[in-house]
């Protein structure tokens, strides 16, 4: 995958390689060009720049990368400003980190659900998460076995899971279901949150955009998986 990261911090620098490792094309931008110094022979490709200056974006293909994560840790200003541009340039997936909890609301106040909290999320956990293709978030709890976060097939949407039997098709075993669900912030702006709904029975009815918490071998989840990026692609184009 095509990864951008900008910030190249401790964090930063730390996923970059990671991902690098894990065999991504990763792009890192960062302003200092020390920094950029350290890592441009162990990456793919690094920009000095300044990402709160929407102009200096030109040089930037944020419409060819698979996500991109604003990893800024010490300006928590330039990180919302960067984070910002990227949402008006682009429709790439963003993964932002937060500084604060109310970096935190201001980032659900712009459609970014993929927070990251580097003290609680090492760059090795974000970089399972965004290797491993197509689900939303994972907890690997071995080399071969993962809970994972997986959207519904659209072929489940207003079925029971008594009517299912595609799940257990997969080699799954289903966990519990998270639904979008409309609430207000701290600044009184309603935003859409993720909750989960508790243990599912029989009569448990899948609905559109359900996200689906599994467990299973890690082939199975992927083959679960298997056309999601395919679908995304025509919903981009949409």
């Amino acid at each position: 995958m095509k990864i951008i990261v900008f910030g190249l911090g401790n964090f930063g620098t730390a996923l970059a390689l990671s991902l690098t490792e894990t065999g991504n094309e990763v792009i890192a931008i960062d302003k200092q060009m020390d920094k950029i110094n350290l890592v441009k022979d162990k990456i793919s490709h690094a920009i000095c720049m300044d990402s709160t200056n929407e102009l200096a974006y030109e040089a930037v293909p944020l419409n060819d990368a698979d996500k991109v994560v604003v990893a800024i840790g010490e300006n928590e200003g330039a990180a919302i400003i960067t984070t910002a541009i990227i949402k008006k340039l682009s429709t790439v997936k963003i993964i932002s980190r937060a500084l604060s909890p109310i970096h935190d609301t201001v980032l659900e106040a712009m459609g970014i659900y993929s927070i990251i909290h580097p003290e609680q999320d090492s760059a090795d956990r974000l970089t399972k998460q965004i290797n491993f293709k197509s689900t939303l978030e994972n907890y690997q709890l071995d080399n071969n076995y993962t809970i994972s976060e997986v959207r519904a097939k659209p072929e489940f949407y207003g079925k029971t899971l008594r009517e299912l039997d595609s799940i257990d098709t997969y080699g799954l075993t289903l966990i519990t279901i998270i639904r979008e669900k409309e609430k207000k912030n701290l600044i009184g702006k309603k935003i859409m949150v993720k909750e989960t709904i508790g243990r599912t029975n029989p009569d448990t009815v899948i609905l559109n955009n359900d996200i689906l918490v599994v467990y299973g071998n890690n082939k199975d989840i992927e083959n679960y998986c298997m056309g999601e990026e395919e679908y995304d692609l025509r919903n981009k184009n949409i």
